[in-house]
């Protein structure tokens, strides 16, 4: 696939992503629900639509389209991941947190919507990206929901994205700097976890054998990798109206990153590396 073609498919799974965020995401309640906040799910629609490369859906709906499952599933399961994306985002601007002031281009959640409600919103988000996985339409088998489940609240808590941010804010705060392993690890929770279990959940949405599911665990573990790498790049060498968001940011904070403890040529070399573990595998 050439990069005009990759681009196509990334943006048709965006859009249907989109479609899939915006009737989750509906202002009119569900069964079963007495009513839906307006102020919250307006703050929940502002974090979730309208931006993003929906690069985590994408690995989902596409490691299921490999394997020969093409219905709905995939695509629900892929909205559950990017509302927990967007929850990330959400607290990860927070003023205790990074304190950002910009996300995709325009202000973050707590900016146009004040503190309180930003939080309330990236939990509600969190919330329903569990409501999503767990509910029959998303995949027939009590089984196969439960294992998506449980492998969301491992990829996100304790030793996954949440760990990993703090790992992050106590590198910020640390007197000596940490090692490439450490940064490795940190990186690997916080940013790398979701992405690997993105490719996973595909993985079991399209029932993949032992051997095809270990290869592409190895892949989403790289491509995770990888992707944090690229990231930490672009934030030395890019500029906000490029980016999106505040760029250099990561020096300025005292950030533990591949670039900082490798240089921008070492980060580069490394890049190389896990794009080549990715395909490779």
């Amino acid at each position: 696939m050439d990069d005009t073609a990759f681009a196509a498919r990334l943006a048709e799974s965006g859009a249907a992503i989109e479609r899939e965020l915006d009737t989750l995401l509906g202002a009119d309640p569900r069964p079963g629900e007495p009513a839906r906040p307006e102020r919250l799910i307006q703050a929940m629609r502002y974090a979730t639509l309208g931006g993003g490369k929906r690069l985590r859906p994408f690995l989902t709906v596409e490691t299921a389209r490999a394997l020969g499952r093409q219905d709905n599933g995939p695509r629900r399961a892929g909205a559950a991941i990017e509302c927990v994306h967007a929850y990330s985002l959400i607290h990860d601007d927070l003023p205790a947190m990074d304190d950002d002031d910009l996300r995709r281009g325009r202000p973050t959640t707590h900016r146009a919507f004040g503190e309180a409600t930003a939080i309330l919103a990236g939990d509600a988000l969190q919330a329903l990206a569990f409501e999503i996985l767990a509910d029959p339409a998303t995949d027939s088998i009590a089984e196969v929901r439960a294992v998506l489940c449980a492998g969301l609240a491992r990829a996100i808590g304790l030793a996954g994205m949440v760990g990993g941010q703090m790992l992050d804010v106590d590198a910020e705060g640390a007197t000596a700097p940490l090692s490439v392993k450490e940064i490795a690890r940190l990186q690997a929770m916080k940013t790398g976890a979701l992405l690997r279990f993105s490719v996973e959940a595909g993985s079991r949405l399209g029932g993949a054998g032992a051997k095809a599911g270990a290869a592409l665990g190895t892949y989403g573990r790289a491509v995770g990798a990888a992707f944090q790498v690229a990231d930490d790049i672009l934030d030395a060498e890019g500029d906000a109206a490029t980016l999106g968001k505040r760029a250099q940011k990561d020096a300025g904070r005292n950030k533990a990153t591949l670039v900082g403890a490798l240089g921008v040529e070492g980060a580069r070399r490394e890049l190389a590396r896990l794009v080549d573990e990715a395909t490779s595998a």
